[in-house]
């Protein structure tokens, strides 16, 4: 169990790349010439008070990237959104868990990150092995436009953009929320769109590589380790290494968060320390709110869904 408040002022390993700003930038323009545009094909699923639909956008690479869409019937005038990013290697999961969305009139969208369990394709061939994990994606090429969260940030920017795009959408009310890796990519949209409204995360994953590869192969940054063992043992890449990586720690994306965030953090989280979240949470300098429950890890957290809930339906 760790008592987070011990992290108060810590605001992680390494320093911001001195180009971070503008190479994130140059990426929201590249996204930018993609535009809006997008496919619906309407999934026929028995529902009182959603529709329900596969959205289909073409991202940077040209990549066919592909999201959930959960719309209420009865549409009247603009609507809050909310963006759902999942966990590692997982999906967004079933249309059935987004109708408690629709039934509040919030329009949903579920991202599906590229290559991991659903039907977004990552179509970008790279050098080095993938090994175990999708951090270490792209490494090999000493460039951080091939890193794969390079990628997926930028597909968070685009959905966002997307969903605020809709007619029945209120650009005003985007919500973002998610868990572990749907966390950090939670974490990295608000930064890459700072007019996001409000933010809720449990325990996200993606910041301060540095203190996390300090931990150890047992985290859930395992990679990093397998990588140095398996691609550089004598470390003699090492600092090129985690230098490359802060392009995509979202510790410094958190820095450029306007909206409104609650963070929940399970005191004896092993998977993702205590520490590489506060590293994060640190450096966001709009409202926010930090719960936590001393006793539980990488898991479900109780009783905070009714504590915020509040901060969803106003």
């Amino acid at each position: 169990m760790v008592n987070v408040n011990i992290f108060t002022n810590y605001l992680g390993l390494g320093e911001k790349p001195s180009d971070f700003d503008e190479f994130w930038n140059k990426g929201k323009k590249e996204v930018d010439k993609l535009g809006t545009s997008y496919e619906l094909k309407q999934v026929d699923l028995p529902s009182h008070v959603a529709n329900f639909y596969h959205l289909y956008f073409t991202g940077i690479s040209g990549a066919r990237v592909h999201a959930q869409l959960v719309v209420p019937k009865k549409i009247e005038g603009k609507h809050p959104g909310v963006l759902l990013f999942h966990g590692y290697h997982c999906d967004s999961g079933d249309f059935q868990d987004k109708v408690g969305w629709a039934a509040e009139g919030f329009v949903s969208l579920a991202l599906d990150c590229r290559g991991q369990g659903s039907l977004s394709e990552d179509n970008v061939a790279v050098r080095g092995d993938i090994l175990n994990g999708l951090i270490i994606r792209g490494v090999e090429e000493w460039d951080p436009e091939k890193l794969y969260y390079y990628r997926v940030f930028l597909d968070t920017y685009q959905a966002a953009h997307i969903l605020m795009s809709m007619d029945h959408v209120d650009e005003k009310k985007i919500f973002a929320q998610g868990a572990s890796q749907g966390g950090g990519l939670s974490i990295a949209c608000a930064g890459l769109v700072p007019e996001i409204y409000r933010v809720q995360v449990a325990y996200p994953f993606l910041s301060d590589y540095r203190k996390a590869y300090q931990y150890g192969p047992n985290t859930a940054f395992n990679e990093l380790s397998y990588w140095f063992k398996y691609r550089d043992p004598l470390h003699k890449k090492e600092n090129d290494f985690f230098n490359l990586l802060d392009y995509i720690d979202i510790k410094y994306l958190a820095e450029n968060i306007k909206a409104q965030v609650i963070w929940e953090i399970g005191g004896s989280d092993q998977l993702v320390p205590p520490e590489t979240q506060m590293a994060a949470y640190n450096r966001i300098k709009s409202k926010k709110q930090l719960y936590v429950e001393p006793e539980y890890g990488h898991e479900y957290l109780p009783h905070l869904g009714d504590e915020t809930r509040s901060f969803f339906i106003e």
